[in-house]
Order: C-alpha cells, then structure tokens, then sequence
C-alpha cells in the first residue's frame, strides 16, 4: 500500500484504506499523516508459523500475533521521515471484529548521562585492606558504585538541603549526648562527598532526545516471538537500533532502545514511550494511586511540555478507551537500580502534546526525593560498546483498564511471592530502627507499616538487621543487653501464624566486609570484649551474654549457638574486595559461612542477560571451584534485601528477590529457628524474582551418567535454561534456548549431564524481561542429590 500515492485522492483514498483496514472513516478518529517513506524489510530471518505472522506489501510491515484468551493483536509498522511508526495497533476478541487502539505512534526516548565515580564506601575497605588505589583497581570497581549520583551536582539544591538536613541530626545527637555522633562539615555536605576523585561539573552532565534515521527494517523469529528491527537510532551519546517483540500466545508487545556508547564511565538513566495516541480512540489515561484507588486524566487539561510522572500502584498505566486499552510498564525488576528505600518515585509518566493527543510511558526521574539520599542514584552502567536494552513493555488488549491493569498483574502474581507447598519465603536485611520505632509508640503490639507491607507480599519469615545505626551497636554492656532484651520480645509479639519476625543482625565485626548473621534462637552478645572480660559470663539479669573480640571469638559463640553467616552486598559497598581477600581464611572456609548475598540493582547493567552476574555468581562459582574436593561444603546465593525504612505505599515487589526454603511449616514465635537455618546450610531452597518458580530439582544418576531434572513455572515468555558447572579450575555454561516456551507455562527439564571430572553444578532459569531463578550449587560426589 503506496502512501504517498493515496493522499493524493483525498477522501476518497482515506475511506479506501479505512475499508482496507477497516478503521473507523470520520475525520476526527483517522489519523491525518498518510506519508510513509520507501521501506524494505529483511525477511531471512522470519519464519511463518500459526499466530506469529509477518508480512510486507509495498512500504508497511503487518505483524499478526495471537493473544491471549482468544484475542488476536496486529502491529503495522511503516517510515515516515525516517521516523519508525506504529501505522495502526489494533486489536479482537474471539469472533470479533478489529478495532484501532492507536494509529501513528511514534516511539520515543530521552537519556541522561553522567559519569561513574568509585564511592567512598567502596574505597574505604581497600584502603583498609593495604590495597593502593591504582588506575586499575579503581577503574575496575566504579562500575559497582552504590553511593553515586551522577547527576547531582556539588552546591546543588538537592546537597543544600542535605546539609540543612546533616546539621540538624548532628545536633539531635549532641542533643542526646553524643550518640553516634560525628563532626558535621558543611563544605562537604555541599558536594556529593561520597564520590571518589574530582568534584563533578556540569558538562558531564548530557541530555538526548531520540532522533531516527531508519529506512529499512529486519524482522527475525526466535521461538515463540517476533522482533522487528530498525537501524538508525541515535540520542546523544548513544546509537544503536530500535527493536519492537511481540510473543505468541500474550498480548505483550516490548519496545526495546538497543544502543550503545564508545564514551568511558557512563551511567545513565533513560524514559521510554509512544506518543500520538489520540482521544478519538483511547478517550482517557487510568491508574492505580499508590493508595489503591482508581485514578484517571481525560486529558482535557493543558499541554504538557514535559513528562508528567506518576506516582502509580505496581508501575503500570493505561490508555482506555470503548474498543481496549494500551498498558505501559517497565521490566519489573531489570528496571530498577539499587536504592537505600523503595520508595515510589513515579516510574511511568504521561504527557498531553496537543488537543486530543497524548503519549504514555515508563521511566526514571533523575534523582532522589529524600534528601538524606540524594547522593544516592547510581543510575545504570554503559561499559563501552555494550547493547544497552532500554525496554518498555506494552500490553495491547481488547478490555477496559480494569481487567487490563488485571491481566498485566498477572505477569508478577499480583506483585506478591506465589505460595508453592512445602515451601516457605524468606528475606533478611532490613533496617528498620525497628525497636526503637515500637518503643517510641508506647506499646510493643504496635504493627509497624513496613512489616504490614512485607506480609502483605506474601513473606513467612522476615530477617531484621537493628544495630546498625541505632541503638549501641558497640556498647560492651548494659546498653546493648537492654537493647537487645527489647529486640527479642519486640520481633516476639511482631510474628504470627505462618509470619516470623526475627531479631538478626548485621554485625561487620571482625570477619572482613559486611555480613549478616543468623541465629536459631536470641542469644544475648557484644561486639566488644574488654580486657579481662571473660568470652562468656552468666548475667544475672540476662543469662548467658557472650563478649567477642576477635573472628575467633565470633567463630566459637556461632558454633557453640549454631548460627551461620553471609556476606552482604558482595564486592562493592563496604564488602568491596570481599570476600575474595578472606578466601583463605578459615572461618570462611567454615561451613557456618554459607556465602553471599542476590541483591542484583548494585552495578545494574542492561546488557547483561543474567543479574548479578560478577559480583554474585562469578563471586560464588570461584568459591566453590576453591573448596571443591577439600571437605568444605557448598557456598551459596542468598536472596537479601538490606533496605531502610518502608510502607505500603512503596514499590517493595520490584526490588525484593526471595528465598523458597523447603521448609513444611514456618517456626513460631515462641519456637526455635532451626528448620530455617538447615534448608539455608542443606542448599534445599531457591532463590527467584518472583515469576519464575523451580517447584522441585534434582541431579540423578551415578558417576558420569547424571540427569539434571527441574520442574519450572514461570509468566513471562522464557529466554533461557542453564546448567553451570565447575572442575576445580574453570567455569562453564550449557545454556539451552527457551524462547519456544511462551507466557505462564510449566514444564519439567530433563537434561542430560556429563560428570566427568566435574566437582559442582548449578541451574539457572531466566526469562524475556531478565527475571531470573536459580538453585544453589551441590557437589557431584553422591549419587543422587535432591534439592
């Protein structure tokens, strides 16, 4: 179909196409640009299969895909000017007719870049350790900076206000006498003191809109999707193409920026959306308030000249209008760089650009809104000539918002943990100045909003770290004692029926790095051992009290309570450079250390198909090739949160990844916790996302011979399964494609294994939006090993 040629015979070339596509004819709901520039499509990577189709006539792509519950979906796409278009979106139910939710839409983008600094935090414990920091070391560990922020400026109005805010808490503290407290310098409250090396400028600072250049298109199938590439995308720093996939059997449509940079350090943040979308069509913006309510925009208000941002329950926005809806929301969880709070900055945005039309989408603001955390936004890293995908997901249905905003929940179950028999959540690292909030309330019964909010998710035990900034972490006696006493019958009376609440901490006491440790029951300790003090008394208010002064002391009070411990935040924050310095410690090789922690946001790259990868699995997968075949068990990946203050008003699902022990019942409050701690040290227990479940695994077989076996369900299309392994000296991956296996499926992978001088192995499961699960690694010297 020749554009150029019909919108010479006016009306009566628009009613023709209407009638060809059958678009609705009157002149206030057809879109008015008819041009389309000479388009050629690369086909040979499309193959043709029922309900994922493709075909060009003349200068528009048509892409046909089947939907779910009976609905189908079709995406025309088509140049003009350069510009990749969305011709017409439309969409049917089962038996209907096709109807328009948009036409002309036009994709967009907006990046804003800054350079990447070493945090202060992270140089500290290398300082610390006698390592010199060279060129080299910190060219290697800005990428995994926490304490960042690109874009905010020395002298700025975000770092006034954090030093307004600095003077006042120095002042509560010496108000207080001195607890905890610290010089306060002005001067370097000013600038983001945090950062390591020079003071930032304002030409690093850059801002590009999305500009195109394209005028040809690929399209490729992989499985059970379809992508259609364009060529031609530049912004700024950035150039690359811009990718649409569609997915048989959902009505999911992702919108992907695939650009890279050759500049060094950058760490950026981008918005993504589509703008045209037309009253005629789709007559009003919907959404959730982060209070649960049901919001709206007719846009019948004035021209935004910028995005306005919503602040929007569960990250998702809505076009609506008499024949479905449009939904927009980010990857849930790739999305999201690691932050001190979850807090709901407004992750999707709308934007009035004329009267009767509009534009919807996702992004990110540029900077913290508390201002105790402003020098905290680390933004996403752009190693140079990486594909950074910066992906948007749509979700096209034939449906009013309601149901719509429904069928996109579903997508994360509801952004809750799904319960799955004969396992328990689990999530640790919180801190909460839990006991002195509920000692501040009057009552020990009061609930608190942050735990509401986190069993709400659908958690059964949840790890809380006091005594880190509150408190008397580091008294050597009655005021810890006490403090601890308050903890214990606190997180007592803060449990319930199928809900733990347990008093743990995040000691980072003599060991190396920040840790966190776990016990099965309260056990009344310090931090300090003075001298002449005994390792351990008996308290005649307390009971037994236990005073450490060394890792050994801290070895032997675990081994004689049975706790266990982790690493925090593996290499980058103050675990930078651990635990690999400490490898050849023997508390280390313990079996009481189980490892370190998942928590991927710190040093998120969107070019990295698995989270987490160096500072997680790279960490533990050369562990293990360490201590394989030496008597030391396995060490593992522990789901961990290790956040602030929270309510339900925050977007907590987002940023929470999960244990599922194999555990049947969850202890009570007046119970040890044991049961906890063994499917912890035994590896019984996986670690998700939350839309990815691995409801059971094992390796069979004997010798060489094995079998790896895993029954998975999952929402999101996959993308790939893989089985890792290590011999003692390297690390390798079979990884299987999964991309024929479409939206909310189960299945059970049976996969061969050759053991042959192999000491571990692992398996990993990651889908299309970069969610992932994954078991822990187990030796491969018994027969048959059930996880």
């Amino acid at each position: 179909m020749n554009f150029k040629k019909l919108a010479l015979f006016g009306v009566a070339a628009t009613v023709a196409v209407a009638a060809a596509w059958q678009l609705p004819t009157s002149s206030s709901s057809f879109a008015p640009v008819l041009f389309a520039d000479s388009m050629k499509c690369d086909l040979a990577g499309y193959k043709s299969a029922s309900g994922l189709t493709a075909a060009m006539e003349q200068d528009v792509l048509t892409v046909t895909w089947a939907g779910q519950s009976g609905a189908e979906l079709r995406a025309r796409y088509a140049v003009d000017n350069g510009q990749p278009l969305i011709r017409e979106l439309s969409v049917h139910k089962s038996g209907g007719q096709w109807a328009s939710l948009g036409q002309n839409l036009a994709p967009e983008y907006h990046v804003v870049s800054g350079i990447r600094r070493l945090g202060q935090d992270q140089a500290a414990p290398l300082r610390a350790a006698g390592i010199e920091l060279t060129p080299d070391v910190v060219n290697k560990q800005r990428w995994y900076a926490f304490w960042d922020a690109p874009l905010v400026l020395p002298g700025g109005p975000e770092m006034q206000e954090s030093a307004a805010r600095a003077r006042g808490l120095a002042a509560g503290r010496e108000g207080r006498g001195g607890r905890g407290g610290r010089g306060f310098d002005e001067a370097a409250a000013l600038q983001p003191s945090r950062a390591f090396g020079p003071p930032r400028t304002a030409a690093e600072i850059k801002r590009a809109d999305s500009s195109f250049h394209a005028t040809s298109c690929s399209v490729k199938t992989d499985g059970q999707s379809l992508e259609v590439t364009f060529p031609g995308l530049s912004m700024g720093i950035f150039a690359g193409d811009l990718r649409f996939t569609v997915y048989r059997g959902t009505n999911l449509m992702r919108m992907d920026a695939i650009a890279k940079t050759n500049e060094q350090w950058i760490a950026y943040k981008y918005d993504a959306g589509l703008k045209g979308l037309s009253t005629s069509l789709t007559q009003r913006i919907a959404w959730n308030d982060t209070g649960g309510h049901a919001q709206s925009n007719r846009v019948g208000g004035v021209v935004n000249p910028v995005l306005a941002r919503v602040k929007a329950e569960n990250r998702l926005i809505m076009a609506e209008g008499k024949n479905g809806s449009i939904a927009a929301f980010p990857p849930p969880h790739t999305f999201f760089f690691t932050r001190e709070k979850d807090t709901n900055l407004g992750f999707v945005w709308y934007r009035k650009d004329a009267e009767g039309r509009f534009a919807i989408g996702v992004g990110m603001p540029e900077r913290e809104e508390e201002t105790q955390y402003v020098e905290n936004f680390a933004l996403y890293n752009a190693p140079p000539g990486t594909a950074q995908k910066m992906g948007v997901y749509f979700y096209v249905s034939p449906d009013a918002a309601e149901p719509t905003r429904q069928a996109v929940m579903a997508f994360t179950h509801d952004d809750m943990f799904k319960p799955l028999p004969g396992y328990k959540t689990m999530v640790n690292h919180f801190h909460l100045d839990f006991t002195g909030r509920v000692r501040a309330s009057g009552s020990f019964d009061t609930p608190l909003q942050d735990l509401v909010a986190m069993k709400s998710l659908g958690l059964n035990v949840v790890g809380l770290s006091d005594f880190h900034f509150e408190l008397h972490p580091n008294d050597p006696g009655p005021l810890r004692l006490a403090d601890q006493k308050d903890y214990f019958e606190a997180t007592r009376r803060a449990s319930d029926r199928d809900f733990l609440v347990t008093a743990w901490e995040e000691p980072s006491a003599y060991f190396g790095g920040h840790y966190n440790i776990m016990w099965p029951k309260n056990v009344y300790w310090t931090k300090v051992r003075q001298p002449g003090q005994p390792f351990v008394e008996n308290d005649p208010k307390y009971g037994k009290v236990y005073h450490t002064g060394s890792a050994e002391d801290v070895q032997q009070m675990m081994d004689a309570e049975g706790a266990y411990w982790y690493h925090a935040h593996p290499r980058t924050k103050s675990t930078t450079g651990y635990p690999d310095m400490i490898w050849d410690k023997p508390y280390v090789k313990n079996d009481r250390y189980l490892g370190l922690a998942f928590k991927p946001g710190m040093g998120q790259d969107n070019s990295e198909v698995r989270m987490c990868e160096w500072r997680c699995f790279d960490a533990v997968d050369t562990m293990n090739n360490m201590y394989a075949n030496s008597g030391v068990r396995p060490k593992y990946i522990i789901a961990d949160i290790d956040t602030y203050r929270k309510g339900p008003e925050d977007d907590l699902y987002a940023n929470f990844p999960v244990n599922y022990l194999k555990i049947d019942k969850t202890p009570g409050p007046d119970e040890d916790y044991s049961p906890v701690l063994k499917s912890l040290r035994d590896g019984n227990f996986f670690v998700t996302t939350g839309e990815i479940l691995i409801k059971s695994y094992n390796v069979e077989g004997t010798a060489a011979k094995r079998t790896i076996t895993a029954d998975v369900e999952w929402t999101f299309p996959l993308n790939f399964v893989e089985v890792v392994w290590g011999d003692g000296k390297k690390v390798e991956h079979q990884v299987i494609s999964a991309t024929d296996l479409g939206a909310f499926g189960t299945k059970r992978f049976s996969i061969p294994f050759d053991a042959t001088g192999k000491a571990w192995v692992r398996f990993a499961v990651w889908d299309s939006a970069g969610n992932g699960a994954f078991v822990q690694p187990i030796w491969l010297n018994t027969s048959k090993t059930t996880n």
